[in-house]
């Protein structure tokens, strides 16, 4: 019996490797467009050493409560394990009284106390480094925080801008007035412009950090961004900065991009894409596509944009879904099957998982509850990761829209001789979509929910999906009736009876 089984553990994986299609090409080197971000705020997340919640109150939605980079460090794996590959912090910079969320910064080159050291930032960076993982921190030039003691220094009186409140939407006034109230940097100013160099320089060079995020983009002029740009990157070519400017124009963003940023988080998609996966019913989704068409018009690399479906700044998804009456998970799995298959960088706020609900800002900020979860929405996130991982075009590859009418929508990526089809029901009844723009004589093999949709007789491709369901189809030469996999199955069930039967004679043969 030992021989058979031996026989058949060598035998099962070869008969696999030639009975199961192929799909895959080979990697190449990661490139930022194939990255995926989880985006975490520092103190809402893991409290990994209760030795610094000094001040801490997890009654208090505005209090610091807990979370540290020792706690980042802990859930490392928590986070690799659903696949993403960058993760991006909150200013982890020392910040004045009440400033959990890292903005309100006194000291441009220190860890905030309650948020670790300066050691547990290296750490932090050198474990994800070890997980192939890559590590964006927040950066924060536009302002200070209200009691910074530059603002009581004499000499630095010319380091910040008159206080003035924003009004309207001038670009001298988005640069130069106080946002929120806070203190105005005067980055024109050569000596905090240098200043902000340095502190930039520290953290690269102290800590390996890969890349910024880039805060309130908007409200610092351009001639500061590219010489800030052309800085970090002398220092390390392959630096990534991301960029918020919180507008729906593209063609305003785009002039960022001009100014040496490499990608931005990506706000005219989240207008569009927040509002329509958080309800159900005969939605279009073409105006996301008109955003990725008029994405591509503006900027030289489109595939940069980081698209999300909620931030720190915004109203949770889940709260977005539970107020239109709609399942959150079901909502959730449609969105992140578009956000992850289409072109850009997926970003995905801490707690989207669980799914963490929460309001307006600060109840969108709520402490990670690791407790909760959903397994089908866990699920959807790996398996999307894995495919983005395993398919270049879905990272890489051309964006064309095949059919979209009244909620249903297909589109293909496609690179080189891969293509996949990517088909999401956005209404509440079965849809089906006829497509006649494939090749002829192929199949589209689904790989969410192990579907198979061979061509017609005239070259049509009849796709159909269950209301509020989404499937991602990778398209191959028809493969007919797979008889070497059916083979495979009837060989090992003859080898199993078999050996029943020896076993069975011998023990017989045994009792004479």
């Amino acid at each position: 019996m030992k021989k058979i089984t031996a026989l058949l553990i060598m035998i099962i994986p070869l008969l696999l490797f030639y009975a199961l299609p192929a799909g895959a090409d080979e990697k190449e080197e990661r490139k930022w467009q194939d990255e995926s971000i989880y985006f975490t705020m520092v103190d809402r997340f893991m409290n990994g050493d209760f030795s610094n919640d000094q001040d801490a109150d997890p009654n208090d939605p505005k209090a610091f409560q807990g979370g540290d980079l020792k706690g980042v460090i802990e859930k490392l794996d928590y986070i690799k394990d659903m696949g993403f590959t960058t993760i991006w912090l909150t200013p982890i910079m020392d910040n004045g009284p009440g400033g959990y969320h890292g903005y309100w910064i006194e000291d441009f080159k220190s860890v905030d106390e309650h948020f670790g050291t300066l050691e547990d930032a290296k750490r932090l960076v050198e474990e994800a480094h070890e997980r192939d993982m890559k590590v964006i921190f927040d950066f924060v030039v536009n302002h200070t925080g209200n009691e910074h003691p530059w603002l009581d220094d004499p000499e630095k009186e010319n380091w910040y801008h008159e206080e003035k409140r924003i009004m309207g939407e001038s670009q001298e006034t988005l640069e130069n007035g106080w946002l929120a109230g806070l203190p105005d940097l005067n980055t024109e100013n050569e000596e905090v412009k240098n200043y902000l160099f340095d502190a930039a320089e520290f953290w690269i060079e102290e800590t390996g950090v890969d890349g910024f995020r880039l805060d309130t983009v908007k409200h610092v002029p351009k001639s500061f961004w590219a010489d800030f740009s052309n800085h970090v990157k002398s220092i390390d070519e392959d630096f990534f900065l991301l960029g918020e400017v919180w507008s729906e124009n593209s063609d305003y963003i785009a002039g960022y991009e001009e100014a040496g940023i490499d990608g931005f988080v990506n706000y005219p998609f989240y207008e569009q894409a927040s509002q329509i996966f958080s309800e159900s019913g005969k939605q279009s989704l073409n105006p996301l596509y008109n955003v990725w068409e008029r994405n591509n018009d503006a900027f030289s690399n489109p595939h940069l944009m980081g698209n999300f479906l909620d931030n720190h700044d915004n109203k949770r998804f889940t709260r977005r879904a539970i107020e239109n009456d709609q399942n959150p998970v079901t909502r959730w799995k449609l969105g992140l099957t578009y956000m992850f298959t289409s072109p850009g960088i997926p970003i995905v706020y801490y707690g989207s998982e669980v799914p963490l609900d929460g309001g307006e800002d600060p109840d969108n900020r709520r402490m990670m509850n690791f407790k909760a979860g959903d397994q089908d929405l866990n699920q959807r996130l790996d398996k999307l990761n894995a495919m983005r991982d395993q398919y270049p075009a879905l990272t890489r590859g051309a964006f064309e829209q095949l059919y979209d009418d009244e909620g249903m929508t297909v589109f293909k990526r496609s690179l080189d001789h891969q293509t996949l089809v990517v088909a999401i029901n956005n209404d509440q009844s079965t849809r089906t979509a006829e497509l006649e723009s494939l090749p002829n004589d192929h199949q589209l093999r689904g790989l969410l929910h192990d579907g198979l949709v061979r061509s017609q007789s005239d070259g049509t491709y009849k796709l159909s999906l269950e209301r509020e369901q989404a499937d991602v189809f990778l398209l191959e030469e028809n493969q007919g009736i797979n008889w070497l996999f059916i083979s495979f199955v009837l060989g090992v069930m003859g080898i199993f009876v078999g050996a029943v039967g020896y076993i069975s004679l011998k023990n017989r043969r045994n009792q004479l």
